[in-house]
């Protein structure tokens, strides 16, 4: 058995077995970050129900998952040894036809389970999604930014009031494998029915953000917000396109302040790259673009 680092929420080991790799993980009580931040266990239990709910929606992405303890708060899934896509993002190497592919599983999933009474049933956490999402970025935040604060608390009051389909709710770039096939998605610990424009705005986010830390990739990594969220959009059926779009337009400013004035700030921008992102995300929000197209341009103009 062996610890893997790199997990705030998580205990996390790769076991060898005869023959096979498993990866067991145990949700911790209290995260691993500078501020104060707690979250229920059984948590643990839902990321696994995503993990198998998604297996059944679209073949590969998601890894198997092979055993489970509820009550410990533990479960064993396959280890996968995929490339993780933030390190290739790191590199600069922005994969369009990837983003392309991350859109559309994402779409996938939330297709095959919108409007599901039993699916809905199967994940009642709100208050788990409160506490590890919409309180540490947008609540958080309005508590920094008190002229944004009503504009905050509104978005994350839209967000628990929208109820559609299962959220992964922490679909980043370092919760992604690049497999041959497409994206596997792990670390759905924010799993949660709802808002389908979290998951794209919490992905979106991360294009911008790697626009920064990354500066000399930054056409590519726009390339892809544009392929990704073109290639969801396609695969919504579940409401008017426009109509996610625009939520995730207006949410994603506020997930951008979150990033670096919230409970979990990105941990690779530098004080002049944490200044930018602030400056931009502050506009953005004041500005309220609501196409996906319009919020990428006017991030062009205002980070710059």
């Amino acid at each position: 058995m062996e610890p893997l680092a790199g997990g705030v929420s998580s205990d996390i080991w790769r076991v060898e077995l005869p023959g096979k790799k498993l990866c067991v993980k145990r949700a911790l009580p209290r995260l691993r970050v500078a501020q104060v931040w707690e979250a229920p266990i059984e948590r643990n239990r839902y990321e696994r129900q995503w993990m198998q709910a998604a297996l059944q929606a679209m073949n590969g992405s998601a890894p198997r998952v092979l055993a489970w303890d509820d009550a410990a708060g533990l479960f064993a899934m396959e280890f996968l040894e995929h490339p993780v896509w933030k390190n290739l993002l790191r590199e600069g190497r922005a994969d369009v036809t990837f983003a392309a592919k991350v859109g559309a599983s994402l779409a996938a999933i939330h297709r095959a389970t919108a409007g599901k009474a039993e699916v809905a049933a199967a994940f009642p956490t709100d208050a788990i999604f409160y506490a590890i999402r919409l309180e540490p970025y947008l609540v958080a935040t309005a508590a920094r930014h008190p002229d944004l604060a009503d504009t905050l608390q509104r978005l994350a009051q839209r967000t628990a009031a929208s109820k559609r389909c299962l959220v992964h709710g922490d679909v980043s770039p370092k919760n992604i494998l690049v497999a041959g096939h497409g994206p596997v998605f792990l670390d759905a610990e924010c799993a949660w029915y709802g808002d389908p424009a979290f998951d794209l705005a919490f992905c979106l986010n991360h294009m911008f953000l790697k626009c920064v830390w990354v500066p000399n990739a930054r056409e590519r990594f726009l390339e892809c917000y544009d392929a990704l969220s073109t290639t969801y959009l396609r695969g919504v059926a579940w409401e008017p396109p426009a109509e996610v779009a625009a939520r995730a337009a207006t949410l994603l400013p506020g997930l951008l302040l979150g990033r670096v004035d919230g409970k979990s700030p990105v941990e690779y921008l530098d004080p002049a790259g944490q200044e930018l992102v602030r400056r931009a995300a502050r506009h953005l929000l004041v500005r309220g673009e609501r196409t996906l197209l319009g919020l990428r341009n006017a991030w062009q103009e205002s980070s710059t």
